[in-house]
């Protein structure tokens, strides 16, 4: 059985679980009393296997997702849109209107340098006199200050268009970035 599953898969690992799928079925099937003459065992457990087999590469064939070069290429991402362009560059305009902002000039270029700029945290605890715990806290400070102006400025809106500007701040360090260089 092991040798009709290893012709019919194209690993070990697959005829090993088809090997135990076998043996699980053909239990099953023996204890329903499905098989009649007890001397033909190893043609039933064979074809048990086969089955199995079959059935393994029809599911896989179904399963089978390759994708259309030419459809992927066509595709436009909702970046590319009028829309989508306008938008981003309004919440980086606002997220940009919302740092100048900051009462706190070194909560600015914390968040601007570890967000945007994308310095490294020793750089930045070292050009502030800090030490990895004491810049933790300050960055969380500066978040949470952040945070505070974006609910205040969103005044009438409701909280959680509030919370997704500050999250926009954290999500949106590569248009910044595009913004910057452009």
């Amino acid at each position: 059985m092991a040798v009709i599953l290893d012709r019919h898969t194209s690993g070990r690992p697959e005829a090993e679980d088809l090997f135990q799928d076998t043996f699980g079925l053909a239990l099953e099937k023996l204890r329903r009393g499905e098989l009649r003459e007890p001397a033909k065992l190893p043609g039933f457990l064979a074809q048990i296997a086969r089955n199995l087999a079959i059935e393994h590469y029809r599911k896989l064939s179904r399963r089978k997702t390759d994708a259309d070069s030419d459809a992927v290429l066509e595709a436009v991402s909702p970046r590319d849109s009028p829309l989508g362009d306008l938008l981003a560059r309004e919440n980086a305009a606002l997220v940009r209107r919302a740092l100048e902002e900051l009462g706190n000039d070194r909560d600015r270029q914390i968040l601007l340098r570890f967000y945007i700029a994308e310095e490294d945290k020793d750089r930045i605890s070292a050009d502030f006199g800090l030490d990895s715990l004491q810049f933790n806290r300050v960055l969380h400070r500066a978040r949470q200050r952040y945070k505070t102006l974006l609910l205040d400025r969103a005044g009438r809106a409701e909280r959680a268009t509030a919370l997704l500007l500050a999250a926009i701040f954290l999500g949106l360090v590569t248009l910044f970035k595009r913004t910057a260089e452009g």
